[in-house]
């Protein structure tokens, strides 16, 4: 299979990777269109292999109904190196995430990706410094480095955590996902970047206190693996 040498953030989904599938630092998400040669549908996820003008890659989107020999674009593009699939027991040279380009809303596809997922978060590259938010008042409360930084310390206990809303994922396995970031941490080791999970609607911008349950190397199955999130929160502007 020739590598499409492009590199990409997360774009369109609730993913963390596992330590040992990590994207490639660099360019913006892009699209890949080509005639899908060969399909293989697994819980949540359906895998094409496309030949593109490239070559052949493979690419992974939510589960669609996809014909061989239909020409398919995947947008929100991003690609994973030696990206093992549980479902299928299979290891990609590389395989792109993305969703069909008919306005389905993207989940991240199952890897160790770890991730969105799957599974330690890797957040959305910010367009500008991270907003210096106030801590949380009160019992519990955490910044989202002292959460990303020790997950094993905050395993299964409840957190109170405020922060800006840098990304935002509905109605994926029947919960939004949302990353937070309140201008601590690091980018450089990804404590800047908390995602939490709720069934509250919130917008990219918003300033919100999420209260919740740190959860660690949190497995939801199809890939979606994560080394820590802050699960069924409650959002408080």
């Amino acid at each position: 299979m020739k590598k499409l040498m492009v590199a990409c953030l997360l774009a369109a989904a609730p993913f963390a990777w596992s330590a040992d599938v990590k994207p490639a630092a660099g360019a913006a998400p892009f699209a890949v269109t080509g005639e899908v040669l060969e399909v293989q549908n697994v819980e949540m996820y359906t895998y094409l292999r496309l030949r593109t003008a490239q070559g052949e890659t493979w690419a992974a989107v939510p589960t669609a109904k996809v014909n061989k020999g239909a020409r398919v674009t995947v947008e929100n593009a991003m690609v994973m190196n030696n990206f093992q699939s549980k479902a299928l027991k299979k290891t990609f040279d590389t395989v792109v995430f993305g969703t069909l380009g008919n306005g389905k809303s993207a989940a991240a596809p199952g890897a160790v990706a770890q991730g969105p997922a799957g599974p330690h978060a890797m957040p959305p590259k910010a367009a500008e410094p991270d907003a210096k938010v106030p801590k949380a008042t009160g019992p519990n409360a955490r910044t989202v480095a002292e959460i990303a930084a020790r997950p094993a310390d905050l395993k299964d206990k409840p957190v109170l955590v405020r922060g800006k809303v840098v990304k935002f994922n509905g109605g994926i396995m029947g919960k939004n996902w949302i990353h937070l970031r309140d201008g601590s941490g690091s980018a450089k080791d990804n404590t800047n970047d908390v995602l939490v999970t709720t069934k509250d609607q919130v917008q990219v911008g918003d300033i919100v206190t999420a209260k919740g349950v740190v959860r660690v190397d949190k497995d939801f199955g199809s890939g979606y693996t994560y080394k820590v999130l802050v699960e069924e929160a409650t959002l408080q502007k």
